[in-house]
């Protein structure tokens, strides 16, 4: 299993991916899932990978070695929504070969890529291409895409990031959202590869391979969690009131099969604590 995501702000675009590859808890290594393809003044393509990992490889061997000279390729092609075409056509290369042959084993065929970039004099743009090689693009009420293990970490990215997110700020979000993942997952793992792209640069200027020792990470782990913990804390506990003292026609009966009274059962209604309207913490005004 794996963890990508992607991001898309107004100033530039997040890409953040580990590097864990298993098939069975004897069977644990590293493989980097993001490629570069980089022509300094005039495109710059972020290509993440997850899912099977032969597949994956083989896709990008297509990508990058073209046999055919009159074929488009990510390193020619026009427009973003082109490339991602061609990664498209790439995925559906690597199914018509591979496919019934995997199926003859019960392999699924099983991968996912996150695309994103800037060509010179356009605008930056980021694609999700699924394995049938069709695909979506982000958008203002969605500026992200998360292949691989992307339950844990989608929560703090759908709290924190808008298209105004700084873009620093998204790098620390994504950050965050692989910590969680790494929390709660042991198949997703470090090192990790974060590359982050500044609108209009066309050139990679931030990137950086985190792994235990980097300190930034350390620290944001080890804050994170216990900023988690301190607001846990500081939220009130739930009170409760004898469901007793509460008129009948507003008690909330506890559903519970009652006892037969031939058995010995009683016929009335089971009381219980309810939960009692506690101190409201104040909060501030929701951005809109």
């Amino acid at each position: 299993m794996t963890y990508c995501v992607a991001m898309a702000v107004d100033d530039g675009l997040v890409f953040l991916a580990d590097t864990r590859t298993n098939a069975g808890v004897d069977h644990i290594s590293i493989s980097r899932k993001m490629a570069v393809f980089e022509e300094p003044g005039e495109r710059v393509l972020v290509l993440l990978v997850a899912g099977n990992l032969a597949i994956t490889q083989a896709t990008l061997q297509v990508l990058i070695e073209h046999q055919d000279p009159a074929r488009p390729t990510l390193w020619n092609a026009p427009s973003m929504v082109e490339a991602a075409r061609i990664v498209g056509e790439a995925v559906r290369e690597v199914h018509r070969r591979d496919a019934e042959a995997l199926k003859a084993f019960n392999v699924d065929f099983n991968c996912s890529f996150i695309l994103g970039g800037q060509l010179r004099g356009q605008p930056m743009r980021l694609f999700q291409i699924y394995a049938a090689g069709n695909f979506i693009e982000t958008s203002s009420v969605n500026p992200y895409f998360q292949i691989g293990e992307s339950k844990y970490g989608k929560p703090i990215i759908d709290r924190v990031l808008t298209p105004r997110t700084p873009l620093d700020e998204a790098a620390k979000c994504a950050l965050i959202s692989m910590d969680s993942t790494l929390r709660s997952n042991l198949s997703v793992g470090l090192p990790l590869d974060l590359l982050v792209y500044e609108r209009d640069t066309l050139r990679v200027t931030r990137y950086a391979s985190l792994d235990e020792s980097n300190a930034y990470f350390d620290m944001l782990h080890s804050t994170w969690g216990a900023r988690l913990r301190q607001v846990f804390s500081e939220i009130p506990d739930p009170l409760w009131t004898d469901n007793g003292n509460v008129p009948r026609q507003d008690r909330v009966e506890l559903p519970i099969v009652a006892r037969p009274a031939h058995e010995g059962g009683s016929a009335e209604p089971r009381l219980a604590q309810t939960l009692a309207q506690g101190p409201q913490p104040t909060l501030p005004p929701r951005e809109s």
